[in-house]
Order: structure tokens, then C-alpha cells, then sequence
């Protein structure tokens, strides 16, 4: 609840707060304005409007400032950062300085979250922004080629099992033969090593599905918790909502009446408002969150797979044949992982396996001449 604006003057803290807010506030405006100059069409039409808002966020300060009979400072100079961003983007192009822009507003999004002195809605905007410079970079044609490469990967990737299993099997691979190298290299016996593979394949996956667990299940909670905030939002301020939507699709492309009808037709119904917002705004699927116990039993699977091959041939024989064999194995299968991760990346399959096999080959390297030193030491 804001406070009363003729009750007794707020402390010095709370003025000076106010100020830098406004400060902030006006330097954000001066901000967009230049960079709505170095535009045309819809585009500069949507950085106007985001000046507008800042403006608008200004004069709440100004006027919080006024009614606690204290002085408002005049607006300064324009800052130092806002001149340079605008001689690139007159010299360049506005695209070359948005992402600069956009990860400043992605940091002082929750400015207003905590703020008990901001207008109602001002929250709402302040996160808004971000997502819709985020919408005029995706316009640029290079953006709609670094999104299509990205789509190809989450498309394939909703439920986070796949990115599980493909850095499960590499890393079960590459860890559980540096292990079993570096136990060869000692010269220990074959039934040693049979049983420091089986223990750190067995160690390996319990850590892998563990940790994908956790790791998915926080990332799910997070995703949860932002559609419930964007949900809550609209419960209570569905204006700004839809100012929001008009504003993501004429920063898309569409005319500002084709805009407004689009977020009309959205508005009408809550649940179908409430998935394109979510995925419009917060670039989340809400069907596919992604699973904690999908990623984790892929995980914990591929990575047995992986730590399986060195042990394959010590199962069999032992010795330098046992070894040869791993080896062999060992070089295969990181080819195999390495194309695979680049067909999934969309890159060159030979380069990725070669960068597998390299990267790979080496740490198994390591651990087999730091066995074999540790081994002659120690005989």
C-alpha cells in the first residue's frame, strides 16, 4: 500500500531513493528516445512507446517528490552511456546496441518487484521491457538464423532428456576411461581394474541421475514459479497485459491495429491469454517444462553405456590385447558421441568427433602416464 503523500516527510533514505529512481527513470527515456531516432516504421514507433513509459515511471517520481515537499531535481545532462549507444547505432544500426540495452533491462527488471512506493502496474512494464527488446532483436534476419539453429535443439529437447543422455554417454565415456587408463597404466591386475570400471561406472550414474534430478527440478520450480507471477499479473492488472502483447507484436512486425486486435482475440480467453503470454514473454512452453525424472534415468543410463565400453574387453582377456582393445573402442565410440552432438548442434559432424577424439584421447592420456609413473614408483 503506498503511503500517504501528506502525511510527515519521509526520511532522507526514502527521497534519496526516489531521486535516483527518477534519475534512472529519465536516463532510460533519453535512452530509447535516441534510439527510436535512428529508426523507422513500427520499430521506431515501439521505442517510442517504451520512452513513453519511462517517462510516464518519471513523472510518478517527480510528482512522489513534490508531495513530499521536496525539491525535484531538473533533468541533467544526457549521460555519457546513452551518447555512445546512440553515435553506434546512427553509425551502425539500432540492432548492433539492443542486446546491450536489452541485458541492462533483464538487470534492473525487478527493480519495482520489492518497491512499496511504485505505481501499480510499474512492475509489470519494467519486466516488460526486456521481453520486447528481445522480440525487435528476434526481428533482425541474422536473429531469425541463430533462432532457428536454437529451435532445432529445443524442439528436439523439450524434456531435457536428450541433452541428458548426450552429455551422460560423453561424459560416461570419457571419465570411466581416464579411470580405467590410469589403473592400466600402474600395471594393476586385470581383476583390479574390471573392478575400478564397474566401481566408477557404478559411482558415475548414481552422481549423474542425482545431479540431473536436482538440477532439473530447480529449473522446473523456477519456470513454474515465472508462469504463476505472469499469471498473477494478469489476475490483477490485465491492461497491462495487453499493452504488453500489442506492444511483442508490433516489435514482430504487425501494424498497431493489427497488433491490438491480435491481443483483443488473446485477452478474451484467460487460459489461452495465459499460455501465449507465457510463451510470448517468458519464451516458456508450458506443456513441456521438462522432466526430473526422464533427465535423470536418461542421464544415469547413457552414462552406464559410456563407462561400459572400456570395460568390455578386460571382461574378456587382459593385458596389452585387453588394452589395445579398450583403446580401440574407446576412440570409436568418441567419434560416434562427437557427430552425434554436432548433427544435434547442426554443425560439422566430422569437426565435432574429431573435437571429441582429441579432447577425449587426451585426458585418458594423462591418467595412463600418471598411473604408469605412480605404478613404477610405487614398485
Amino acid at each position: 500500500m503506498m503511503p500517504d503523500p501528506t502525511s510527515d516527510q519521509p526520511e532522507e533514505s526514502r527521497l534519496r531513493r526516489w531521486r535516483e529512481l527518477l534519475q534512472s527513470e529519465r536516463e532510460a527515456a533519453a535512452l530509447y528516445e535516441r534510439l527510436a531516432g535512428a529508426e523507422t516504421g513500427e520499430r521506431r514507433e515501439v521505442l517510442q512507446e517504451l520512452a513513453a513509459v519511462e517517462r510516464r515511471h518519471a513523472a510518478h517520481w517527480e510528482d512522489r517528490l513534490r508531495a513530499a515537499g521536496a525539491e525535484v531535481p531538473p533533468p541533467g545532462r544526457v549521460p555519457l552511456r546513452t551518447r555512445l549507444l546512440g553515435r553506434i547505432a546512427d553509425h551502425w544500426s539500432v540492432a548492433a546496441v539492443l542486446p546491450l540495452v536489452e541485458r541492462s533491462e533483464k538487470a534492473d527488471a525487478g527493480t519495482y518487484d520489492a518497491e512499496p512506493d511504485a505505481a501499480p502496474g510499474m512492475a509489470g512494464e519494467e519486466r516488460g521491457h526486456a521481453r520486447t527488446l528481445s522480440r525487435l532483436n528476434e526481428s533482425r534476419p541474422n536473429a531469425r538464423e541463430g533462432i532457428a539453429r536454437r529451435e532445432t535443439w529445443h524442439r528436439g529437447d523439450r524434456s531435457g532428456a536428450l541433452r541428458a543422455a548426450v552429455f551422460g554417454v560423453s561424459d560416461g565415456l570419457v571419465s570411466n576411461t581416464a579411470l580405467v587408463m590410469g589403473f592400466a597404466g600402474s600395471g594393476s591386475s586385470r581383476s583390479a581394474i574390471v573392478l575400478a570400471g564397474v566401481a566408477g561406472l557404478l559411482a558415475g550414474s548414481f552422481s549423474m541421475a542425482a545431479g540431473e534430478y536436482v538440477s532439473m527440478s530447480g529449473q522446473r520450480e523456477m519456470y513454474e514459479r515465472e508462469i504463476g507471477l505472469e499469471s498473477q499479473e494478469l489476475e490483477e492488472d490485465p491492461e497491462s497485459e495487453r499493452e504488453e502483447l500489442v506492444l511483442l507484436y508490433r516489435a514482430k512486425g504487425l501494424s498497431k491495429q493489427e497488433a491490438g486486435k491480435v491481443a483483443d482475440t488473446i485477452m478474451a480467453d484467460r487460459d489461452v491469454a495465459l499460455d501465449t503470454l507465457a510463451r510470448e514473454e517468458l519464451g516458456l512452453d508450458p506443456d513441456a517444462l521438462g522432466s526430473p525424472w526422464s533427465a535423470a534415468g536418461s542421464s544415469m543410463l547413457t552414462f552406464a553405456l559410456g563407462a561400459l565400453v572400456v570395460i568390455l574387453p578386460y571382461l574378456v582377456t587382459g593385458g596389452a590385447a585387453a588394452l589395445v582393445a579398450a583403446v580401440c573402442l574407446f576412440v570409436v565410440a568418441l567419434a560416434a558421441v562427437g557427430a552425434g552432438i554436432g548433427l544435434l548442434n547442426g554443425r560439422s559432424a566430422w569437426r565435432s568427433a574429431a573435437r571429441q577424439v582429441v579432447v577425449g584421447a587426451l585426458a585418458a592420456a594423462v591418467t595412463f602416464v600418471v598411473g604408469r609413473l605412480i605404478g613404477t614408483s610405487v614398485s
